[in-house]
């Protein structure tokens, strides 16, 4: 075990019990440490106010204000979350830099008696040390890259290898978006590319190396989001197996799987003129009528069918160098228990 000091670094985060980020709302809303809690010292107005006071006024009036309202703060954080802290709980502190800010709380807590610690070079260090890992860790990973036509349920089946205790990496649950022009939520919108790399990092370090992990076929980008160069150029490399799922069977997935597209037809509409430069007027008219009359099975098969079957066949062999050498496992059945019984037989047939 470390020995307990004023700094720590990242590599030593995992040591302490709690890690309080002390930066404001909004530059913890952008990236965080993994389980961080927000403690901010300045909230997003009084950070701005300060900086335009030192800025434009006095650095010494600054620090007299900031200083007012950080030590208000830290008040207000000890009294509201942590007197209930045994006397051996260990704090890990960050701001910005690793200055003031987190200078000035883990002050206050190590005063109080607890053993905190400020983080090194704040959230600049962590974020130097999550590039630098996502560039060589995925490479020492044993991928199996799971493709497959769209609506093959590929996602589905990853939660259900993952519940039959396979190793996964759902980039698409990380990333909040399901990867095609309809990948949008209802409910969530996506982080930022620095949040997703942080949640990525996490993910990855809770894998072995001693096992394959599953993980779907991705392009470049997930909605607004880029897979990391070593991830992608790895998982590229990898060995694939290929879901052939009927026509059928994908449009009853599909229209289970988008439900809440088809409760809002005006924002499906909408989602599918960005395909303009991609179909004619012609047929994004059709399917117009199409979502007018409700007629959902005929939708979905004719987007298979004129847009996302095109684009499968043309990208899985181009990006993926053992696609033609995959496995295939067919089926008609894409329920819950089609899906458990197809991840039993992956499983059977990796082991």
């Amino acid at each position: 075990m470390m020995k307990i000091q004023g700094v720590a670094n990242v590599t030593q985060a995992g040591e302490f019990d709690e890690i309080i980020d002390v930066r404001s709302p909004a530059e913890f809303a952008e990236d965080h440490m993994p389980g961080a809690v927000n403690c901010p010292v300045l909230s997003n107005e009084e950070r701005a106010r300060v900086g335009t006071l030192y800025k434009q006024a006095s650095p010494f009036a600054a620090k007299k204000l900031g200083a007012a309202l950080v030590a208000r703060h830290i008040a207000e954080h000890i009294e509201a979350r942590f007197l209930d802290r045994p006397r051996e709980w260990k704090p890990l502190v960050y701001c910005w830099r690793g200055g003031k800010r987190s200078g000035a709380m883990t002050h206050v807590l190590r005063q109080i008696g607890w053993h905190a610690c400020a983080l090194e070079g704040g959230y600049k260090s962590w974020r130097r040390h999550v590039v630098a890992e996502l560039a060589e860790l995925p490479r020492r990973f044993s991928f199996r890259v799971v493709t497959g036509a769209t609506g093959s349920g590929k996602s589905r089946l990853l939660e259900t290898l993952s519940a039959q205790g396979a190793q996964v990496l759902d980039l698409e649950a990380l990333a909040a978006h399901k990867g095609s022009v309809l990948g949008g939520l209802p409910d969530a919108s996506q982080p930022s590319q620095k949040m997703f790399e942080s949640r990525l990092l996490a993910a990855l370090q809770r894998l072995t190396f001693s096992e394959p992990v599953f993980v779907e076929a991705e392009s470049r980008k997930i909605g607004q989001l880029q897979v990391p160069d070593a991830l992608l150029e790895t998982m590229r490399a990898s060995p694939c197996l290929r879901i052939e799922a009927t026509d059928a069977a994908r449009v009853a997935f599909l229209i289970g799987d988008y439900d809440y597209f088809l409760a809002d037809p005006a924002a499906l509409k909408e989602k599918l003129a960005c395909l303009r430069e991609l179909q004619s007027n012609e047929t994004l008219t059709r399917w117009n009528a199409l979502i007018d009359a409700r007629d959902w099975p005929a939708l979905v098969a004719e987007l298979l069918e004129q847009h996302y079957d095109p684009l499968y066949r043309r990208s899985q062999g181009r990006n993926y160098v053992r696609f033609a050498e995959a496995p295939r496992f067919a089926t008609d059945d894409l329920s819950p228990a089609g899906l458990k019984k197809l991840a039993a037989e992956i499983l059977a047939t990796s082991a």
